[in-house]
């Protein structure tokens, strides 16, 4: 008998009914847990399976899991503490998303989170006073090439990325969360205007907000790399606050479809299932795409989504002047500029 093809539904099976795991053998389980890894979702398993009955060998490895997570939810807060202090000394609040705001606010998508940089927003009339404040206090440029910094400040929705010296830590600075290329325009002020308080002193945005976030980076921006993790956060907030209003919310921001999508995947991956169109299922083959190693599979689908990712920032003659001076430098895509 063939060894058994695992992908990345397993670790859906796991984290939707993490009961049910203590049925797999020692293959099953090294698979489990490299493909956890690679989506960035050992933490978040780690958190499921806690009090579930597991070989040995694994419930070590999910314990280590378990510190790391709460010591990148501590060194996260301290981030965010840090550039609150920045923006206290402009008259500017601090307003955290994606996976520091989830930690802030001891949200359940924030359980176990693996959290890499402090992404914040700020009023975009607002950009160069933050800016020179967190230059200031010692962060600077990841990318100083004069060409990435003018697409940065051109066409992104957000500065070029910054790390501490110190610390060794990034923030992405956004005045809004899609391109400012991109064929829809959310309104940025809104959201802002709109933010609660997810502990003293730094403010997220409203649980409803954070679904239209979370579907406009899946659906609207990128080539759904980390998908698994992000579509768990929407099956999380989903789950904790409810979908009142939100299709409101979706359709100020001009993200209906987007959301209307990742409702679906979320509930097919990590709810009750759901009525899927037949496109839904290609973008389930591309979330999914990890084998029992935690490698990439499915490359033509990547790559389809890729260009896709491309095609929805920027119009053609646009992204051809940019994908070609891109080739010459010997750099990236517009997707890490």
């Amino acid at each position: 008998m063939g060894r058994t093809v695992n992908d990345g539904w397993l670790l859906a099976r796991a984290l939707r009914t993490p009961g049910n795991m203590r049925a797999l053998d020692a293959t099953g389980w090294t698979d489990l847990l490299a493909i956890a890894r690679a989506e960035q979702l050992i933490g978040t398993l780690a958190h499921r399976l806690d009090g579930v009955p597991v070989p040995g060998s694994v419930a070590r490895i999910l314990e280590d899991a378990r510190a790391s997570a709460e010591q990148g939810r501590i060194v996260a807060l301290w981030e965010a503490e840090m550039a609150r202090r920045v923006l206290a000394a402009i008259g500017e609040p601090l307003v955290v998303l994606k996976g520091t705001a989830f930690v802030a606010a001891g949200l359940d998508a924030g359980q176990g989170r693996s959290i890499g940089d402090l992404d914040i927003l700020v009023p975009k009339a607002r950009i160069d006073a933050v800016e020179a404040a967190l230059l200031a206090a010692r962060w600077e440029w990841v990318k100083p090439d004069p060409y990435d910094d003018d697409y940065y400040r051109r066409w992104m929705h957000e500065l070029p990325p910054l790390i501490h010296r110190e610390r060794d830590r990034m923030i992405d600075v956004h005045h809004t969360i899609l391109p400012l290329t991109a064929r829809i325009t959310p309104d940025a002020g809104a959201l802002l205007a709109a933010r609660v308080e997810a502990e003293p002193g730094v403010h997220m945005l409203l649980p409803n907000d954070l679904l239209v976030h979370a579907a406009a980076h899946l659906f609207a921006d990128g080539d759904l790399a980390g998908g698994m993790r992000n579509l768990w956060d929407v099956h999380c907030l989903v789950a904790q606050f409810g979908t009142d209003g939100l299709a409101g919310r979706a359709a100020h921001h001009g993200l209906v479809r987007e959301v209307a999508r990742a409702l679906r995947l979320a509930a097919a991956l990590y709810g009750d299932g759901a009525r899927l169109k037949l496109a839904d299922r290609l973008y389930l083959r591309r979330v999914t795409a990890r084998d029992g190693w935690g490698w990439p599979i499915r490359p033509v689908t990547r790559l389809g989504f890729y260009i896709r990712s491309h095609w929805l920032r920027m119009p053609p003659a646009m992204l051809a002047r940019h994908l070609w001076t891109k080739w010459r430098k010997g750099g990236a895509g517009p997707a890490s500029p």
